[in-house]
């Protein structure tokens, strides 16, 4: 398979579709194709059939997935010009079969965004390590040896346990599931002092403290929400460079 089937015909029509619906403002989240308006994948497809990038665009469906996903957890602002910047990134016959494969091994390896961050042990690190280079269309066959040798079957399921639950924990860390528990926290800690406020309607003064608690409790629920959707905003933003680089990269 060949980006855009080795036609740059076929690559400027679909630049030029999803150009006029940047233009026209009818590039949305959180719906396919509906009424001229949709997502990446819509506004591209004019449908929602993520497998037809293959046989309209020459482009795995993994990638279109990809895609999608990138598209829905981008900042507004950039995740409007995502579409045009996906298709820009291919070359008419480039082969993109193996794009996926190194956008996975960089986010298993990664020093700055990879779940290598997270391991405690040298199996954990020895696990991603190993997957990550079978990803990798460079690796060396000693590599892969290497990275695949274990004492035991016992040892390499523990590895790949290990591996599964890092990547786990990378994507909760990724989706800052923490700040997003820290603002459940202190919901319910302002929602309780301020019924114990209401309750407390014949002391002024105490109504006065609860009211600041409440106050606080919600500034802090309110920076923590924050600083959650500013860690997922990076994270895709991220995601969104490296997966633009691999395709651009690709021949």
């Amino acid at each position: 398979m060949l980006a855009f089937h080795n036609n740059p015909a076929i690559k400027e029509k679909y630049l030029a579709r999803v150009r006029a619906h940047r233009v026209a403002d009818e590039i949305v989240k959180g719906r396919y194709w509906e009424n001229g308006k949709g997502c990446a994948v819509g506004c591209t497809l004019h449908s929602g059939k993520h497998m037809s990038y293959e046989s309209e665009l020459g482009i795995p469906v993994a990638l279109a997935h990809l895609e999608d996903t990138i598209f829905e957890n981008l900042p507004n602002e950039l995740a409007l010009e995502w579409p045009a910047r996906f298709l820009e990134a291919a070359h008419p016959g480039a082969d993109l079969s193996n794009v996926v494969n190194q956008f996975m091994s960089w986010m298993l390896i990664d020093p700055t965004h990879g779940v290598i961050r997270f391991v405690n042990t040298d199996m954990d690190r020895s696990a991603i390590i190993g997957v990550a280079a079978i990803l990798r269309t460079d690796a060396t066959a000693e590599e892969i040896e290497k990275a695949l040798s274990a004492d035991s079957a016992a040892d390499s399921a523990a590895a790949l346990s290990a591996a599964l639950s890092a990547r786990s924990a990378a994507l909760s860390a990724y989706s800052a599931a923490d700040s997003a528990a820290a603002l459940s926290a202190a919901c319910s800690v302002a929602d309780s002092v301020d019924s114990a406020a209401d309750s407390a309607r014949s002391a002024a003064a105490a109504r006065s403290a609860a009211r600041s608690a409440v106050d606080s409790a919600r500034s802090a629920a309110l920076s923590a929400d924050s600083a959650a959707y500013s860690a997922a905003d990076s994270a895709y933003i991220s995601f969104s460079d490296k997966l633009i680089e691999l395709m651009s990269i690709a021949r």
